[in-house]
């Protein structure tokens, strides 16, 4: 097995499930949870960046084991919105997500908040304002 795929075997032979596969379950679960604004590159890029709906592994990090999975994710929380609810919010959607789309058991899900999204009317009243 290659450092990417973990697999089992069964009669029928091996089902091997990338870490890529994993990053884009748990990054889709996450940005469909209310109050978050988007993901963040991480601490690697330096800056809380605010990226489309379009890579969903950006501001993912995963582990997969052949049986279970750790979860690091890297989000920005919509202005207004409580955090430690969001954060709980996204706990549970990850876990479940990748629980019963892959069968791996989620081991831990850590949730690091990067920054705040504010609404688009606020960002357009600050360039105005300047």
């Amino acid at each position: 097995m290659s450092e990417t795929t973990k697999g089992t075997s069964n009669e029928l032979g091996t089902i091997r499930i990338a870490d890529e596969v994993v990053s884009i379950i748990a990054g889709l679960a996450a940005t469909e949870v209310e109050g978050v604004a988007g993901m963040s590159g991480g601490i690697a890029s330096g800056i809380a960046e605010t990226l489309g709906r379009k890579n969903f592994s950006k501001g993912v990090k995963v582990e997969v084991g052949e049986k279970e999975a750790a979860v690091d994710l890297y989000i920005i929380v919509k202005y207004g919105s409580r955090i430690p609810d969001v954060a709980l919010n996204v706990q549970e959607s990850v876990k479940n997500a990748i629980e019963n789309m892959t069968g791996l058991n989620t081991v831990e899900v850590n949730v690091h908040v990067q920054g705040v999204g504010f609404p688009e009317d606020v960002k357009e009243e600050e360039v105005r304002v300047r």
